[in-house]
């Protein structure tokens, strides 16, 4: 967990953009079960909401010291 107590997005462990990554830190949740449930509700919610909702947690979430 970060020193502020928000979540930031991974820079060691980041696919793409480290947002499941620095979710998963911050909860203490598996970074491959947090990427698994993330593909699976954005493929049942017709996927474009979840990309939307990724680029901007991309764009909003600072990334880690």
């Amino acid at each position: 967990m970060s020193d502020r107590g928000g979540i930031k997005r991974s820079k060691h462990n980041a696919m793409i953009g480290g947002v499941c990554a620095g979710i998963a830190r911050h909860f203490g949740w598996s970074v491959t079960g947090t990427r698994v449930a993330y593909v699976l509700l954005s493929i049942f919610s017709a996927a474009f909401p979840g990309i939307i909702v990724y680029l901007i947690l991309w764009l909003l979430l600072p990334e880690e010291d």
